[in-house]
């Protein structure tokens, strides 16, 4: 489906918005539920990401089809790999092949894990044989997705001997970490994170508990983008969101400062507001601790005018698509200069856009969600839409409710 895109009658917004759980939050959670059923899960995501993982989660034998869900790959792997008498083949789209998982299945073999590649070496897919993991004590480079270090440690507490994870180097995306441990610690699970070295003690059983994921970071990214690229006065009221969040998105609030986008917090929503405009020529951001709003990043500086140093970005080259090279290539197409490298993104100050650009989405919902608030700047096409059902299936209604112009074309 292509969508072509403009801006509303009117850019002086004052509406809401509810935004389903964290993608993060809710597959986490769903792993867990599956170690300890006695868990309650409120306000799961939406996204296909989640129903792809609560899906491959009640399945004892056979193939798994993950699709997209690189997620559901890496997580899906360390649950398989401790479940004893689970004979399971995880695969997924010809993208998810490509997705190296080497390090993780190095790390589950290390453990006593039975795993096989099917095809190349390093890459999906998996066939794994699920054992009693007795093992306890294993290391990981620490620059490395905190997904793979995060599929470790979900699985960590129903393993007899618990787990010693000892990180090795300077350790990237710190917050998803400790995300997956407070999730563990709400549940009792005793945890500690000392220098380089993480330990999950074992646990059989956890208290009845009912746990309310909170809306998703990640996508509120592109509501901050809309107000920052909107008239002074603007405001966005964005349900249901927490000051003190898990989740390392929420550095938004602190970043959209430099905007011109204030953020107020009450019981249960977050308020966006336009207070001034952006007054700086370029913005420097190291993003180590949250790649995903890169893209919605670069855009907002493209519809601004401003320029951006965007860095720590390692990990975008293995996302859903290399996401700094289809960035590369997208935002020239509106007369951007734009230069990547393996890590970072930089973009000079554009001071005209082209219009009715067709943005191609290379099977990458933040393509195109993160191109969506541009159309309050100029018109443009989205290619390939629907893909936005990845993490956030609601998001061009949502857009409709700010009376954004959408027409299939």
């Amino acid at each position: 489906m292509k969508l072509h895109l403009a801006g509303p009658p009117s850019s002086l917004f004052n509406s809401n918005i509810q935004i389903t759980g964290s993608k993060s939050e809710s597959n986490r959670l769903l792993l867990l539920q599956a170690l300890y059923p006695n868990i309650s899960i409120q306000n799961l995501s939406n996204s296909d990401d989640a129903d792809v993982m609560r899906k491959g989660l009640k399945i004892s034998e056979g193939v798994i089809d993950i699709h997209h869900a690189g997620t559901a790959m890496r997580f899906l792997t360390g649950y398989y790999a401790s479940q004893e008498g689970k004979t399971v083949t995880l695969t997924g789209s010809q993208r998810m092949t490509e997705r190296p998982v080497k390090i993780l299945v190095d790390a589950l073999l290390a453990l006593g894990a039975e795993i096989e590649y099917v095809n190349a070496v390093g890459y999906p897919p998996l066939r794994i044989k699920g054992k009693k993991l007795t093992k306890n004590k294993v290391s990981l480079p620490a620059n490395i997705s905190s997904q793979y270090i995060s599929s470790l440690l979900l699985i960590a507490p129903s393993l007899e001997n618990g787990l010693e994870l000892e990180l090795m180097g300077e350790i990237t995306s710190v917050p998803y970490i400790k995300m997956t441990l407070a999730l563990l610690d709400q549940i009792g699970i005793s945890t500690s994170f000392n220098g380089n070295v993480i330990q999950v003690q074992p646990k059989y059983t956890v208290a009845d508990c009912t746990i309310v994921v909170e809306s998703d970071w990640s996508s509120a990214s592109y509501f901050y983008s809309i107000v920052a690229l909107s008239e002074i006065g603007s405001e966005i009221k964005l349900e249901s969101y927490k000051k003190h969040s898990l989740q390392g998105d929420s550095v938004l609030a602190h970043i959209y400062r430099d905007f011109g986008v204030e953020t107020s917090f009450s019981t249960n929503e977050i308020v966006l507001k336009k207070v001034r405009k952006c007054e700086l020529d370029a913005i420097t951001c190291d993003l180590s601790n949250a790649p995903d709003i890169a893209q919605t990043m670069a855009v907002t500086c493209l519809g601004l005018g401003v320029g951006c140093e965007l860095t720590g970005l390692h990990t975008l080259k293995i996302k859903e698509t290399d996401r700094l090279e289809a960035m590369q290539i997208e935002l020239s197409k509106f007369g951007a200069k734009v230069v990547v490298t393996d890590k970072i993104l930089r973009l000079a100050p554009t001071q005209e856009l082209v219009s009715e650009v067709a943005v191609n989405t290379y099977n990458d919902h933040r393509m195109a969600m993160a191109f969506g608030p541009l159309a309050l700047k100029t018109s443009l096409i989205i290619n390939d839409a629907e893909v936005v059902s990845k993490s956030y299936p609601d998001f061009w209604d949502d857009l409709e409710k700010l009376r954004f112009q959408l027409r299939k074309v």
